[in-house]
């Protein structure tokens, strides 16, 4: 079992990341320096950092061992009745000092457990700043997309506010019937209730992120940046994640542990002796006794039971690691292609936007001609926000999924 893990990390090997990624320059993220503080005093990563210190502490104790000196007082009252002679009383009294010893090897065990479980904790609040920087970046983005929504049907109730009021006049001229005025006004009380709808999101995004990262600035982007293109293979992004992934340092330290406890309990098949020295008085001090003894616990089916059940733990551990290399691989290439196909997704996207842009401009123009319909033009109009309105979320898509690849190959935000 110990060779899986090592058998599929040579089935996804490759030459190494050698992609030339610039990540200083993240337009529509919050500053880095800032980030990395509101981070570092997140609950969760506070919390992984705390129990770093307790697994310190936890090395120590069992460097030390549980291996301590033990005293042992006792008093007693002798009475004696010979024959023919009176009753005699004596005052007796025993003392002992004895410890337990740890037996070659069990020091040495000792001390890689303690070892181990200090560097679990170690990737573990490492883990904690990863997860929680994912969550910020993905609250991030639900807040950038709800404002960009807003952004796009303000701009589309600007339009039909300008339509309903040249509606109006047409039909104040005699140019147009009530009808039209009145399908004018639906479609703007439409835009108008999305837009009410999306500045609420907008502001329930914007809470959460105060709420759930104090001190993170929520300052708008004046525009959305366009994403550039992912350079580099899908390999080697692959093997800059893996190499850098605290979830896949977790399962290897829980592996590492497993084996180390595993060792130690097959150690604890032969108990540890205890040595100790005695010395008493008897007979109201006449008699005075020195001497010392060992006890040796006779092991029985319970230390073998332990040695093999943390042995299974050991192997569970390792069938663990290799489903998290396989789930960690998974994901990594799924969100590769994810981020390289977004780009081209969102170009389409915004050609198409463009097109039906210019189409619904034209079909406005044909209106005030009188050579269109007014529903013609609000289909057109809307067809043009829809597509409008995708663009942008797409853009922002694309950025964040950009980003999300530079994070979880730790280009994004230097924590160390």
């Amino acid at each position: 079992m110990k060779y899986l893990v090592l058998i599929l990390l040579a089935g996804i090997g490759g030459t190494g990341f050698a992609a030339e990624v610039t990540p200083n320059a993240t337009p529509n993220l919050p500053p880095a320096e800032i980030v990395i503080r509101v981070l570092r005093a997140n609950p969760a990563v506070q919390a992984a950092g705390s129990q770093l210190q307790a697994e310190e502490a936890n090395r120590s104790r069992l460097e030390a061992g549980q291996y301590e000196w033990n005293v042992r007082l006792g008093s007693q009252q002798r009475k004696t009745y010979p024959n023919n002679n009176p009753n005699e009383r004596f005052s007796e009294w025993n003392a002992a000092l004895e410890r337990p010893l740890r037996l070659p090897g069990k020091a040495a065990l000792d001390a890689e457990l303690g070892a181990a479980g200090v560097a679990l904790a170690q990737t573990a609040q490492g883990d904690a700043l990863h997860e929680t920087s994912r969550n910020l970046l993905k609250s991030w983005f639900v807040w950038l997309k709800e404002g960009a929504t807003a952004t796009q049907w303000a701009a589309q109730l600007t339009l039909l506010d300008q339509q309903t009021k040249s509606v109006k006049r047409r039909q104040q001229l005699g140019d147009a019937a009530r009808l039209e005025s009145i399908l004018s006004e639906a479609a703007f009380a439409q835009a108008d209730a999305q837009l009410a709808q999306a500045k609420v999101r907008e502001r329930s995004a914007a809470e959460d992120l105060r709420r759930r990262f104090p001190g993170l600035p929520l300052d708008k982007p004046e525009q959305i940046a366009e994403p550039t293109a992912i350079t580099g293979s899908a390999q080697e992004w692959l093997d800059a994640i893996l190499k850098e992934s605290h979830e896949l340092g977790i399962a290897r330290n829980e592996t590492q542990k497993a084996q180390a406890q595993a060792g130690r309990s097959n150690r604890d098949r032969v108990p540890d002796p205890t040595l100790g020295v005695h010395v008493s008085s008897e007979r109201g001090g006449e008699d005075h006794i020195l001497g010392a003894y060992i006890s040796i616990p006779l092991p029985g089916g319970a230390r073998r039971s332990a040695s093999d059940a943390a042995y299974a733990q050991a192997n569970a551990a390792s069938y663990r690691e290799a489903g998290a290399l396989q789930k960690i691989t998974a994901e990594s290439a799924a969100l590769y292609h994810s981020a390289n196909a977004a780009l081209a997704t969102w170009q389409a996207s915004r050609n198409a936007a463009e097109s039906l842009t210019r189409a619904a401009e034209m079909t406005a123009r044909a209106y005030q001609l009188g050579e269109g319909s007014l529903n013609e033009l609000l289909a057109a109009r809307r067809l043009a926000n829809e597509a409008q309105l995708a663009a942008r979320l797409l853009q922002l898509e694309a950025l964040e999924l950009r980003y999300r690849l530079l994070l979880d190959a730790h280009l994004l935000w230097d924590f160390d």
